[in-house]
């Protein structure tokens, strides 16, 4: 079993930045991401940080917002800069053992409890 932890939401103006945390304990995985949901909408796929080090982003964050993990300490962290009223959303950590996960929720099997972001203009 994979347990997440994200950390680090809370509430800022429109352009500036926040820092989110997720600390992962248990068994081993490969690739590891951040999705966000926004009242009323679907959950949709932020950056995902692969098995082979490879970063994907989705074009609403590009430019903005950078993935990084830290592999000693089992953390992965989404730096967000430029903060948009319409980056309000709660955000999830994920994980799978997948090795190449495209960044799609469905192919995720972890998930943390999600940490709230608010960013007001």
């Amino acid at each position: 079993q994979v347990q997440l932890a994200e950390s680090g939401g809370g509430s800022v103006q429109a352009g500036g930045p926040l820092r989110l945390s997720c600390a992962a304990s248990g068994a081993a995985i490969f690739s590891m991401a951040w999705f966000r949901q926004a009242p009323g909408k679907g959950r949709e796929g932020v950056a995902v940080s692969r098995g082979d080090g490879t970063i994907i982003y989705a074009d609403s964050v590009k430019d903005r917002f950078t993935i990084s993990r830290d592999d000693a300490k089992n953390t992965l962290y989404l730096q967000m800069d430029s903060l948009k009223s319409e980056d309000t959303a709660m955000y999830y950590c994920a994980a799978t053992r997948n090795y190449l996960p495209p960044l799609t929720a469905t192919r995720f099997a972890y998930w943390g409890q999600g940490t709230r972001v608010t960013v007001s203009s």
